[in-house]
């Protein structure tokens, strides 16, 4: 029988203080505030855990995994990792295609 994805899992954000407290303030639980010394350890507590099914992290941590971690999360559907840009700084857009060839599977062709 085929493995039955958990969908009752929870979501989780880490970020820096300001996200933190964005997503603390529309009513996410499960919120973790990282600092440059503790980013990565707890992107790699989180996604060890297996009780999230999405992970929404601060793009200053995907800057801060090594090649690997950053493969393993962009390929990762259980839990889906998704990267937001942090309220200042620079940050990486990934486009829709982009988005949907890496958590879908598929190229989007947009005609004019």
């Amino acid at each position: 029988m085929p493995e039955t994805p958990n969908v009752g899992g929870r979501t989780v954000v880490l970020g820096e203080r300001e996200l933190a407290i964005g997503f603390r303030l529309i009513g996410l639980k499960d919120v973790v505030e990282v600092t440059a010394e503790t980013s990565v350890a707890e992107f790699q507590r989180v996604m060890a855990d297996g009780g999230f099914n999405l992970v929404i992290a601060s793009q200053s941590i995907r800057a801060r995994l090594s090649e690997t971690q950053r493969a393993h999360a962009d390929a990762s559907l259980a839990p889906l990792v998704v990267f937001v840009p942090t309220p200042s700084g620079e940050f990486e857009v990934e486009s829709i295609n982009a988005l949907a060839k890496r958590v879908l599977g598929v190229t989007l062709a947009v005609s004019n």
